[in-house]
């Protein structure tokens, strides 16, 4: 549930997810290879499968700019980062755009390349290298907004 989740924006569809990837692993137990992975370990790429498979259904990156933007040297008080619980970070990253956080998940979280990302959402290396900046990018931000608020926390006593 929690790899749909983080795929998924609404929890509805992550549950249908979940639903759709225990039929993808059971249909598929055949090909699992002991030898090859640990079960947790294929069945995470199975579940992975599905919900890309749902975000090209869906088109996530179909309006995505091959255009790579290195806007990214945002100054960060480290206080925030540590204020921030993972229920914040994950907020954050939901908060993303489809296209950012689809491939930021990929490859911060699950390990995938970019050939491998773009050989799975049919788009070119540089336009998930570009998506992946663009997700750091706009999590910079993001953090630097938590940053100020945390501070108006201290000061003002809350």
């Amino acid at each position: 549930m929690l790899t749909c989740l983080r795929y998924a924006k609404k929890r509805q569809d992550a549950e249908d997810l979940v639903q759709e990837s225990f039929i993808a692993i059971f249909k598929s137990l055949a090909q699992y290879n002991e030898k090859k992975a640990n079960f947790s370990t294929w069945s995470n790429r199975v579940v992975i499968n599905v919900c890309l498979q749902h975000l090209r259904r869906k088109n996530i990156l179909q309006d995505s700019e091959d255009i790579i933007d290195i806007g990214q040297n945002i100054p960060l008080d480290p206080i925030a980062i540590d204020q921030l619980n993972l229920k914040d970070l994950t907020k954050l990253i939901m908060n993303l755009p489809n296209g950012y956080r689809t491939v930021f998940n990929m490859y911060v979280i699950d390990g995938y390349t970019h050939k491998e990302i773009a050989e799975k959402l049919g788009v070119s290396t540089s336009t998930s290298k570009s998506q992946l900046l663009k997700a750091r990018k706009m999590l910079r931000l993001n953090l630097k907004k938590t940053d100020y608020l945390l501070k108006g926390q201290y000061a003002y006593g809350g």
